[in-house]
């Protein structure tokens, strides 16, 4: 993992080309407006810079081992959101008391579906869409405890496993808060895993019912009803799928509508068997492993209340005028944790999808709108990518504008990265130059919560410039229930995760091997690990990983092993700056085992020895490749290459035939498309105890291995 550096704001500037007197004379006005703005400013209100300069978290004790803890929480640590709330269908049932008729959940009206061809010949499915439909706390409520009464009369009964494997959507959630009530142990999958993951964890928690929708029905759970023999009851959230001959023996398909309706008609008096307690299981959330194969995490209804608590806190003004787009997988920790925490709060939650998100998004008909315009969100949970993303599209935008226009949008954005650094605002630039960008995801986003991969400096001020708002990173694992640090909404520092929230405390630990250590000056190094009641059980069915990442302490508080390597700053905020496991997590989310794919390519008659790199501010892996020199001289031969053996190592063309062989090779061993490295550099020189790349017993020495080949990784990844 890269190191994050806080970049200064002259590093991130754009480069304007304009005429040198009109710029020294805009320029002048510029001063001119900063000083008259900046004079009511510096007497009326304490500045950004000043807020984000305070201490945030400080170590318990003077010991180089202490924990650090928020400063709010220095007493203790928080863990209930509510008084007596102690689960999370007190949790709900608190909140539908006190938002009883306010709009909950909300889903767009599919107007008209139509197929467009492409100039390629592809044809890509259009949307029309409608406005938001709305469900009130009281809807949802019924709904809810109707579709769990069902499920009990389906043969649910309370602490066994249910199954939902479903795209984001309200009835994910309906489905969930059901869950909750009657005491089922919700078991999640991601909708976009591959058919092994799926049947490994549908088999491993024996699940007898599963919730889904008609398309993944057809497309992913048709094939491999099958293998999951205790499989009973399938329900689909949105209507009844087409008639389907290949049903298994024994296996039925009902309606969400229809198991509702079941649990309705059966009598009032029939309440949950069983109410759930603080300490019972509420969700197995399945996340991936170096394995390849995903192993399943066990979180209690106290895990999550207490994250949610610490997330809560670092959202201020959080109410009933909030707007949160929910459009990340729910069965992702972030996700999930980031609906609770407005279903708590009274905020409205309006569900999208990354191809109907914006006005340009892939599903979205040409002349009409996407989600944001029509939701006006004024929170949003975003990972990486999308940011890049949103990044990469403007700043296209910009590069065709007219060159007046252009320079027009340089000026002020370089000159609100100034304000910004300095911790002041820019009114007239937010009002005149960056509404039409700040347009883009509706106009009223006033924080932006960034997690599951970090977020480049580049990428994190545009987002703070371009749409006047905060952007909030956070760190956190599944295993924390997604709840570690997130920044100060003042804190417009880069590349740190910001301070331990109020729910937990993080202590650093020494890790010899790599060279860190709690004692290190001028800051505190080591492995990061994470405690307090946001800490889970563990693994399902699988004892001896939870033995290696989890442990108690003396006083009977929960501690993950989070495998991170930080830094603490004297502020008391952490930063990331590597990685302890070989498992990456890529940009878009997903996790690559280097390890896995070193092993299926190095047996490879043409490579010698081979190192996977990746990060997670990218979303493709690379590898540095020593190749066995007979078998690459050979295949130059082959394709009429000639050189010396350095010529043939440092050769493009070279360097492409031997990713061919790895591709191939790689897809053979059934590695997944973003686990197969996309770009190499061949290696003249061996790689030997001597060279300080390998141990005596020459295993990859991936620290020393990353910075000798720092120069190469910046060519295949391209400086950003």
């Amino acid at each position: 993992m890269n190191n994050h550096v806080s970049s200064k704001p002259s590093t991130m500037k754009l480069k304007q080309t304009i005429n040198p007197i009109l710029l020294y004379f805009i320029r002048f006005l510029i001063s001119l407006y900063t000083v008259l703005t900046y004079i009511p400013y510096y007497f009326l209100f304490e500045t950004r810079q000043e807020k984000a300069n305070k201490i945030k978290a400080k170590p318990v004790n003077s010991k180089p081992e202490s924990a650090y803890r928020s400063i709010n929480s220095l007493d203790g640590l928080a863990s209930v959101l509510y008084p007596g709330c102690d689960t999370l269908d007190k949790v709900f049932m608190y909140a539908k008391n006190k938002f009883k008729d306010k709009r909950l959940l909300g889903t767009r009206e599919i107007l008209n579906e139509e197929d467009e061809v492409q100039p390629n010949g592809k044809i890509f499915k259009k949307v029309i869409l409608g406005n938001y439909n709305w469900l009130s706390y009281e809807d949802v409520f019924v709904r809810a405890f109707n579709f769990g009464n069902g499920l009990q009369m389906l043969g649910q009964k309370p602490k066994t496993n249910i199954a939902i494997f479903c795209e984001t959507r309200a009835e994910w959630m309906i489905a969930a808060q059901a869950c909750f009530m009657y005491n089922f142990q919700l078991v999640t999958l991601y909708a976009t895993l591959g058919g092994p993951a799926i049947v490994h964890g549908l088999n491993e928690t024996e699940v007898t019912n599963i919730i889904t929708s008609k398309e993944l029905l057809q497309t992913k759970l048709k094939d491999i009803v099958s293998l999951v023999p205790r499989l009973r009851h399938i329900i689909t959230v949105d209507g009844k799928p087409p008639t389907w001959s290949e049903f298994p023996k024994g296996v039925i398909v009902h309606t969400m509508a229809a198991v509702q309706a079941l649990g309705a008609k059966a009598s009032t008096e029939n309440k949950p068997l069983s109410k759930p307690g603080p300490l019972d299981i509420a969700v197995i959330m399945y996340t991936s492993g170096s394995t390849g194969l995903p192993k399943g995490v066990m979180i209690s209804h106290s895990n999550i209340i207490a994250g949610i608590t610490g997330m809560a806190e670092r959202i201020p003004g959080l109410g009933e005028e909030d707007v949160y787009i929910g459009y990340l997988p729910l069965a992702h920790v972030l996700e999930l944790s980031a609906e609770l925490v407005c279903l708590s709060h009274g905020c409205r939650i309006g569900y999208s999808s990354p191809q109907t998100l914006a006005d340009q998004s892939s599903k979205i008909k040409k002349g009409s709108k996407g989600d944001t315009t029509m939701l006006k969100p004024t929170l949003m949970a975003a990972v990486p990518e999308i940011m890049d993303r949103i990044y990469k599209n403007v700043m296209n935008k910009v590069n065709e504008m007219s060159g007046f226009q252009r320079n027009l949008f340089i000026l002020a954005y370089n000159y609100k990265m100034e304000q910004i650094s300095k911790g002041r605002g820019t009114p007239l630039c937010d009002r005149f130059i960056f509404r039409k960008v700040r347009g883009l995801l509706g106009g009223n986003i006033r924080l932006l919560l960034c997690g599951g991969a970090p977020l480049s400096a580049t990428t994190q001020r545009f987002m703070n410039i371009c749409f006047c708002c905060p952007v909030g990173q956070g760190y956190g694992l599944t295993e924390s229930c997604g709840a570690g640090t997130i920044t100060e909404v003042w804190d417009y520092n880069t590349g740190r995760v910001g301070a331990p929230l109020v729910c937990c405390e993080i202590k650093l630990k020494n890790w010899e091997e790599g060279g860190y250590f709690n004692t290190d000056k001028p800051h505190p190094r080591g492995e990061i690990l994470i405690g307090g009641q946001n800490v889970t059980i563990g693994y399902y069915k699988n004892e001896a990983k939870t033995k290696a990442d989890f442990f108690e302490d003396e006083n009977g508080q929960r501690w993950l092993c989070t495998g991170d390597i930080g830094e603490f700053d004297p502020d008391g905020c952490l930063k990331i700056i590597d990685r302890k496991k070989d498992l990456v997590k890529l940009q878009a989310g997903e996790y690559v085992s280097l390890g896995k794919v070193e092993a299926a390519l190095k047996n490879l008659s043409l490579i010698d020895n081979i190192c996977a790199y990746a990060n997670s501010y990218h979303s493709y892996v690379i590898g540095f490749v020593v190749p066995n020199q007979k078998e690459l001289t050979e295949l130059a031969r082959k394709k009429g290459l000639h050189g010396t053996w350095e010529e043939l190592c440092n050769s493009c063309e070279m360097e492409n035939e031997v990713l061919k062989v790895l591709s191939e090779a790689a897809i053979s061993a059934s590695l997944e498309k973003f686990e197969i490295p996309v770009k190499i550099r061949l290696s003249p020189e061996p790689w030997t105890p001597e060279t300080g790349l390998v141990t005596d017993a020459f295993k990859l020495k991936r620290k020393e291995l990353k910075t000798h080949y720092q120069a190469d990784i910046e060519r295949m990844y391209g400086r950003k």
